[in-house]
This record gives C-alpha cells, structure tokens and sequence, in this order.
C-alpha cells in the first residue's frame, strides 16, 4: 500500500470518493486490513481472488481453505469469512411481513441469496400458508442427490407437522449450472403425485445456481 500515491490508495479512496468507486480487490483489501512481510494487501487480495476465481469463488471456501493461500493467516480469513457472511444476510434478510411467493421469479429471489453459492448439494422446501406466503424453509437433505435419495414421505412429513398449505421444493447445483438432470424431472415427478394425494401443492421446483435458476413451473414442466 505504501508504493501507492495517497490517492490511490484504498482507505484513502473509499473515504474521499465512497465503497462504490472501489474495485472487489480494494474492498477486500480493506478487510483483510494488512499484507504479509513480503506482500502488499492488495497483493495477497490479488492471490486470493486468483486462486478462487473472483469473488463469487471467495464466498464458497471456509477460512481453512484461505488460509492456505500465502499470507492470509486464520485471523485475516476469518474477518473475511465474517465480512462475507455479513453481505449474506443483508441480502436474504427477511422482510417485516412474509414474503410472497406470487410467481417464480419470487420464489428464486428469495432462495438464490440464501442456497445459490452452496458448496454442496443441498434439498430443501419452503413452506407456504394458503396465501403462497413463506412462513419457513427447511433443508432436508445434504450430498449428492438423485430421484431416488429423497422419499417424498420426508418431505411432506415436515410439511404437514408445520401445517403448509402448499410447498416450493428447491435445490442447488454446485456447478452453477441449473440446468435440470433426468433425475431432477423424475424427483419433480414423483412430489407433484405424492403432493396431489397429500393435499399439500407443489407449487414449484427450483433449481437454483449460483446466479441463474431454472423453475419447472415457469418452463411449463411441472
């Protein structure tokens, strides 16, 4: 930072022109507040977007896998990691009232922030009164995934305990690719036909990347 002219520097910036005029590797910067003997803090920030592929690659390792890129020791990544989750929750924060699940795009936008960036495979509902408001969401498997991996038993079961009129089942593809696979048509399947004998709707599947989505319900598939 000290080869920098005052101006350029990002402390200096952020106060003069405000967080937006920073670039991802300033903002980083000033989290992780200092470099190591041999290495600026934008030089560590610069290996640590490199060796995670941007940003976005930065929110799916826990601070052990920062750690091990040269100069970031468990207390940078951990101020990293807790920055980011921070921006998290803003994100997904809930409103005052439930948030209405009028049409897919709704329901995307309120899982995306939530599920999209997960490292892993997860499967989960989102329980809906009979006004389609989400009154909870419930993860109910983690791994690799496939048709026959979840029992629609276990997912109308906490439906029905929590007294959902209807549910969006939901989950990710750690790809970021949400494209669905032949067992996510037949997992699609198999609810809708469980759901109808339950009384509880389907409302909607979601596939969700990390920033894209695909709705079964909104493609017409459902």
């Amino acid at each position: 930072m000290k080869d920098l002219s005052p101006g350029d520097r990002p402390r200096e910036k952020l106060l003069r022109h405000g967080a937006a005029a920073l670039g991802d590797s300033e903002l980083v910067a000033l989290i992780i507040g200092s470099g190591s003997r041999d290495h600026s803090a934008l030089d560590v920030t610069n290996a640590i977007l490199a060796v995670h592929r941007g940003l976005r690659g930065v929110m799916r390792p826990g601070w052990d896998d920062l750690t091990r890129v040269d100069g970031v020791g468990a207390a940078r990544a951990a101020q990293l990691v807790a920055a980011l989750e921070l921006g998290r929750r803003t994100l997904s924060e809930q409103p005052d009232e439930r948030w209405h699940v009028r049409h897919p795009h709704a329901a995307a936008q309120f899982l995306l922030p939530r599920f999209g960036c997960a490292a892993v495979e997860q499967l989960g509902i989102m329980l809906l009164d009979s006004r389609h408001r989400v009154f909870r969401t419930c993860v109910l498997a983690v791994g690799t995934l496939n048709a026959t991996a979840v029992e629609p038993r276990d997912v109308f079961r906490e439906a029905a305990r929590a007294g959902a009129a209807a549910i969006v089942v939901f989950h990710n593809h750690p790809s970021g690719d949400p494209s669905p696979s032949a067992d996510d048509v037949e997992l699609t399947r198999r609810l809708v036909a469980a759901g109808a004998l339950m009384g509880i709707d389907v409302v909607d599947h979601i596939v969700l990347g990390e920033t894209r989505y695909y709705s079964f319900k909104e493609t017409r598939t459902l």
